[in-house]
């Protein structure tokens, strides 16, 4: 992790992985939107994976992403709903050393302003897993951008008051 010093910013090193058993590279608007979003806050998008919903093929990217050093922080997308096969949030929580339970909780206050009461069918999720952030958004992009205008920017950004979640990261 790059270090602050007064207010330059902090670069972090983001891996983005979409969870899904329908979408491919060439549609995946959200793991799109979210590197996107993360390269212009100033991030290093540094991988990028496509996985179906499947808990043991998504820990196993997950696994290896939070043993790598060179990944700070992970954005998933996909599987945190109740349909059938949405499993993120049962692969993922075992992984966790810390849950960061106000993001579920934020995500869910965000997007209830716009989808109603269908936000409590949303199991958003994060946490921290050897020293890596882990953020778990709905499949949708909309979902992906209220997470990301809504908590992400700031909590990622070193710079923002009174707290962020850079400070949590792994030391070098």
């Amino acid at each position: 992790m790059g270090q602050s010093s007064g207010d330059a910013a902090v670069d972090l090193a983001v891996a983005v992985l979409t969870v899904s058993d329908t979408r491919g590279p060439e549609d995946d608007t959200s793991g799109d939107y979210l590197a996107g979003a993360a390269a212009e806050a100033g991030h290093r998008v540094v991988a990028r994976d496509l996985v179906p919903d499947d808990v043991y093929r998504l820990r196993a990217v997950l696994s290896a992403w939070i043993a790598d050093p060179a990944v700070e922080v992970v954005l998933v997308t996909g599987g945190t709903g109740f349909a059938g096969r949405d499993s993120t949030p049962e692969a993922v929580s075992p992984l966790f050393d810390k849950h960061i339970v106000g993001f579920g909780e934020v995500f869910r206050s965000l997007s209830l302003a716009e989808i109603g009461s269908s936000t409590v069918q949303s199991r958003a999720l994060a946490g921290l897993a050897n020293g890596t952030l882990l953020f778990c958004m709905p499949g949708s992009t909309g979902a992906c951008r209220t997470a990301w205008e809504g908590i992400l920017r700031e909590q990622l950004d070193s710079r923002h008051r009174p707290c962020n979640f850079v400070g949590l990261l792994r030391a070098t």
